[in-house]
């Protein structure tokens, strides 16, 4: 979750720091395919555990817009805003994600547990 959001902001808010170190072009892809298999598969457990499917349903579009932000690679403001827009799409969805998880552990413990 730490790395959807926080590489993305840094990246975007120390401009200067970005401009001194240059990932590549290839970089965007790379994190990508790293993302797309770790957070579905977190997703999809979540949704078998808990059943919510707003956290799966938005963590997909999450995906989707990161995705989407190698197509503007040509325009960076663009690029930028889509990805990191994505990037929080994901990150909340691994947070609420997590919340019913927990949730549904309580609940499967029974009322001693609250």
């Amino acid at each position: 979750m730490i790395h959807c959001l926080g590489l993305p902001l840094l990246l975007a808010a120390l401009p200067t720091l970005a401009d001194q170190i240059d990932p590549g072009e290839s970089f965007h892809m790379i994190v990508l395919a790293l993302a797309v298999p770790t957070s579905a598969f977190a997703l999809i457990e979540g949704w078998r555990r808990h059943r919510a499917f707003v956290p799966l349903a938005v963590g997909v579009i999450g995906l989707f817009l990161m995705a989407t932000g190698i197509a503007f690679a040509s325009r960076e403001m663009l690029e930028t805003a889509v990805t990191i827009a994505g990037s929080l799409l994901l990150a909340g969805a691994h947070i609420a994600n997590w919340r019913h998880r927990r949730s549904a552990q309580r609940a499967a413990l029974g009322p001693e547990s609250a």
